[in-house]
């Protein structure tokens, strides 16, 4: 069947709704190989990404009767990284926190860098990150959208990339076209790319590689 992919979707939480303990049953589906090129990612998708689903097969395993046979059950796993800066875009260093996702609740503490990494649930759409520091510059949480983000040749994908950076880029579902054109000018002298207020591929590839994907 073909799944049509929607906002807030991830092949780990569509794999699940299907069955699958593992996404790569359906990405390395040769009929998915377009889309697999395309969008390099299987966790960042674009609503109306067309996905083939293969149905499920069973499996057969020969054992002795009376017996006791134990069977483990292959799967991925989903991943969360995120890297905390504070107001001067300097990492957010050994500091402990609380990641909401869903009912679970994972103390961590950031790394040198401000990095945080945690499994979370395939099916997992949203969260949210506390810290009880009363010197840390975020006081209510940060509110987490896991499977949001687009791909970055698409401009909510730009948007949301810059956004997450520190560049005011307007919201996602807005028409600010001059927010935009400011961000992607500051972003690009930063990294002393060519300022010309375009998106480009090289603008692309570079706030891809910054924001970590």
């Amino acid at each position: 069947m073909i799944h049509t992919v929607k906002q807030g979707e991830h092949l780990s939480g569509i794999a699940k709704q299907y069955g699958f303990t593992d996404f790569r049953t359906i990405w390395d589906r040769s009929e998915n190989a377009e889309i697999k090129e395309k969008r390099k990612n299987p966790n960042i998708l674009y609503p109306g990404d067309k996905l083939f689903v293969p149905d499920k097969e069973e499996k057969e395993e020969s054992g002795e009767t009376e017996e006791c046979h134990h069977f483990k059950l292959k799967g991925t796993s989903l991943k969360l990284r995120l890297v905390i800066n504070d107001v001067g875009q300097q990492p957010l260093a050994n500091t402990p926190c609380e990641l909401h996702v869903g009912a679970k609740v994972y103390e961590l503490t950031t790394d040198d860098n401000g990095q945080i990494e945690q499994t979370i649930p395939k099916d997992a759409k949203e969260g949210f990150l506390l810290f009880k520091d009363p010197q840390v510059p975020f006081e209510q949480g940060i509110p987490i959208k896991i499977g949001h983000l687009d791909p970055v040749e698409e401009v909510s994908g730009q948007k949301a990339r810059l956004n997450n950076l520190g560049y005011n880029a307007g919201p996602l579902d807005g028409a600010d076209e001059e927010k935009l054109l400011w961000a992607i000018q500051e972003f690009q002298c930063d990294q002393r790319l060519t300022v010309d207020s375009i998106c480009g591929p090289s603008t692309q590839a570079k706030l891809k590689e910054i924001h970590g994907c």
